[in-house]
């Protein structure tokens, strides 16, 4: 976590505020907020309605093609810059069988114990607010804490009767995790409600260093889904096998063309329009990025080669194959020549990249190979008429963004970060993750900023998903200088 540079009373407020945190975030955490369930969204809702009206917040709930959007202003003043935050009360499923606890949505303290950790008593944090403990449950993290952190850091500032140089408006997404669907539309709706001077999304955790952190942007994304054809139902491997084309085979055949033996994408036109100044290059390697320890966490002898570093291969996108299926596997293994293959793809996009002209360009790529490309299950009259038949399905796109490191907001946001933790500043180009944010860059023109919280390791997405109570003063810390500190 980055150093504390307050003095006793100031702390003292923070600890107290910190715990407050903790309460909140419980209470806050224990409403379940998959992102398909219509009543648990509208729970959440009603959580925030309440708890943002008695910051003094005027709220609305905005409806959507989807799932409704939680938006909350301070009242507006003339002349002032307006900031707008973004961050998202969804949450990933949950499978509770996974999780080192009963209930993940009921939060338990923990404290670490050599490789694990153990249970503690909330009671305990009265006397003993330990930093090194942490909070576990499904969005302490990802992306419930950094609200329930933002509001308390509204209470530190009423407390302290500080005025606030900014207009401060608030968007709540409520299906993130499910792609944000209704996002861009609604963006165009309620524009003029959005309007804003910058944005700060507060999502995802802090560089691995545990310093300050900004991100300047991140990848864009599409999907893919590629099935090949073999018989028209599995047979038997001693009857058809040497005869029935197996499309297991195809596929890993079609996949590995796709690549060379470094890793890099060999379809034609997929890195075009990307290149890497000196001056990029420089901000590049100044992120304390460690490739040993990176490859000792991952387990892997050597990374591919799209890039000489970590930081430079997140400047190119990617083509992932995120599953693979065909037959059946383990004990389920039975000898035959499959019916189908499928494979998974992701496609992670730079802003340099379309997402569309990539999949046209794979397109393009698999028909060379002499596939029949369909969208939907072929027919009898196409199986018998093409030696290769493939299977298309994409989903849409959402775009990459990235912000030029020398704006005026990034610039107050890095100084303010600067002088509130007197340590240097993790400053990323941008991320290899994904966050909805290009419709408010192009609708509402105007610079976004990814402004982290939480601890590098907190499982986002995965069982036992949690929350450093390190980070929950880091977070209040940082909105609360952020709100206070005046535009120069």
């Amino acid at each position: 976590m980055a150093s504390v540079a307050i003095n006793a009373q100031e702390k003292a407020q923070l600890e107290s505020q910190i715990r407050h945190s903790i309460d909140e975030i419980r209470d806050f955490v224990s409403i379940p907020n998959n992102a398909s369930d219509h009543a648990d969204i509208n729970r959440n809702l009603t959580w925030l309605t309440k708890k943002f009206t008695e910051r003094g917040f005027n709220t609305s709930v905005l409806p959507t093609s989807g799932e409704s959007l939680f938006f909350a202003t301070l009242p507006i003043i003339d002349g002032k810059p307006t900031i707008l935050f973004y961050m998202h009360f969804d949450g990933q499923p949950v499978d509770a069988s996974k999780w080192d606890q009963k209930n993940p949505y009921q939060v338990v303290l923990k404290s670490p114990e050599g490789d694990t950790f153990k249970n503690e008593l909330f009671e305990d944090l009265n006397t003993n607010l330990n930093e090194e403990w942490r909070l576990f449950g499904r969005s302490t993290s990802d992306d419930k804490g950094p609200i329930v952190l933002l509001l308390n850091a509204f209470d530190l500032l009423k407390k302290n009767n500080a005025t606030l140089p900014f207009n401060v408006k608030i968007i709540l997404d409520s299906e993130e995790e499910n792609g944000s669907k209704p996002l861009p539309n609604a963006v165009k709706e309620y524009r003029e409600l959005l309007e804003a001077d910058f944005l700060i999304i507060n999502d995802g955790p802090v560089h691995s260093s545990g310093k300050p952190t900004i991100v300047y942007g991140c990848r864009g994304i599409t999907t893919m889904s590629l099935t090949t054809y073999g018989p028209i139902k599995p047979q038997h491997s001693g009857h058809y096998g040497n005869y029935a084309p197996n499309p297991g085979f195809q596929l890993s055949k079609l996949l590995a063309s796709m690549k060379d033996k470094d890793g890099k994408v060999t379809i034609d036109g997929y890195y075009d329009g990307i290149t890497i100044n000196e001056e990029t290059m420089v901000i590049l390697k100044d992120v304390p990025d460690d490739a040993e320890d990176i490859n000792k966490n991952l387990q892997i002898k050597a990374p591919e080669k799209v890039g000489s570093f970590y930081q430079e291969a997140l400047q190119y996108p990617s083509l992932n194959i995120r599953g693979l299926s065909s037959g059946w596997v383990g004990e389920e293994a039975r000898t035959i020549v499959p019916g189908s293959a499928t494979a998974e793809l992701d496609l992670r996009l730079v802003p340099e990249s379309d997402g569309t002209r990539l999949k046209s360009l794979v397109k393009k790529h698999i028909e060379a190979q002499g596939y029949f490309v369909t969208t939907k299950e072929p027919t009898t009259e196409e199986r018998l008429k093409h030696d290769r038949v493939i299977k298309i399905t994409e989903s849409g796109v959402t775009d990459a963004f990235r912000t030029n490191l020398n704006n005026t907001y990034g610039n107050f946001i890095l100084n303010t970060l600067q002088k509130q933790f007197q340590e240097d500043v993790v400053q990323i180009r941008i991320m290899g993750g994904t966050v909805p944010i290009a419709p408010f860059i192009n609708e509402l023109k105007i610079p976004a900023f990814i402004v982290p919280m939480v601890n590098p390791d907190n499982n986002q997405h995965s069982p036992n998903e949690n929350l450093k109570i390190s980070q929950i003063g880091y977070g209040i810390r940082t909105f609360y200088s952020l709100l206070s500190t005046p535009l120069e």
